[in-house]
């Protein structure tokens, strides 16, 4: 029997949420003279990116965007690299799902082995159940699921069209 798939976002509403997203993350960041967005490949990335460039429209931040490549299935395989020294800096850590917390946790471990001046955690969607100890900071959408659904967000030409709950 397959899934029925359920759009829970649209573009539009994508917009939206990046935009408060945006204004909650300059709000938290106020105090900064730049700031880095670090975004797990791939969806974060896009996440992060436009999140960038709403951040310049809206605050006088310098924002930089890198990424992070982590294989979601066994972190511990693929050792983590950021090509760029995080020391001293304001970081945001982006991903488009926030599902068991797994990916987040791994990823800021690479992160945490730079001394930071901040961090953070913004996701897209943060889905409420969590194998391991994440709190998402900036949310565009909290959702309950089952452990059988699965959040699925698709992107187009960098930027987000749609999620589906399926």
């Amino acid at each position: 029997m397959k899934k029925k798939k359920v759009e829970i976002l649209d573009k539009e509403r994508i917009a939206h949420k990046l935009r408060r997203m945006a204004y909650e993350i300059w709000e938290h960041n106020s105090d900064e003279q730049d700031l880095t967005l670090v975004g797990i490949e791939s969806g974060g990335k896009v996440i992060a990116d436009n999140l960038a460039v709403l951040l310049r429209e809206i605050s006088p931040l310098k924002v930089e965007v890198i990424s992070v490549t982590i294989n979601k299935k066994k972190p511990l395989n693929h050792a983590l690299e950021i090509d760029k020294d995080l020391t001293g800096k304001s970081v945001i850590l982006v991903d488009d799902v926030a599902n068991s917390g797994k990916t987040v946790t791994y990823s800021l471990h690479a992160i945490l082995s730079y001394d930071l001046k901040k961090v953070m955690v913004a996701v897209l969607v943060d889905r409420r159940h969590k194998s391991f100890p994440i709190a998402s900071d900036i949310v565009g959408l909290s959702i309950a699921t089952t452990l059988q659904e699965h959040i699925e967000v698709e992107i187009e030409d960098g930027q987000v069209t749609s999620v589906y709950l399926q």
